[in-house]
């Protein structure tokens, strides 16, 4: 659900600490944290069910996310999300992150062109939160 492309899911999947979003005893989605720069960690992919969005639990998953960072040494938490995910951008930035880079062009390569809200993902726009 968090990416267009299920060829890059596969190639990131397996590299990174996969947790599970719950709710009322069951699985609200997942969240995948990766290991980025020195004494960074990078959330590649994040999603919540439909019947799940809206009720604080991403909110909750970054948070405690953020926590085990911290806890293990972590200083720094990055995401990237489209520049077409308008209401991604939001969320991260009510949660605390900035942006601080674009990656353009980054979406060309997928195999078929998508649009969110009306705008082609076409850039990767990079947020960042220090812990």
């Amino acid at each position: 659900m968090a990416d267009e492309s299920r060829e890059a899911v596969e190639a990131y999947l397996h590299k990174g600490k996969l947790f599970r979003i719950e709710a009322d005893g069951n699985v609200a989605g997942v969240l995948l944290l990766v290991s980025a720069a020195e004494e960074s960690m990078e959330i590649v992919n994040m999603a919540l069910r439909p019947a799940y969005r809206g009720k604080g639990l991403g909110r909750e998953a970054v948070e405690q996310v953020a926590a085990y960072c911290s806890s293990i040494g972590i200083s720094r938490l990055i995401v990237g999300t489209a520049n077409s995910s308008i209401g991604n951008l939001a969320f991260y930035q009510r949660t605390g992150f900035r942006m601080y880079d674009i990656l353009q062009a980054y979406f060309d390569h997928y195999p078929e062109p998508f649009y969110e809200n009306g705008i082609r993902g076409r850039d990767m726009v990079m947020l960042e939160r220090f812990l």
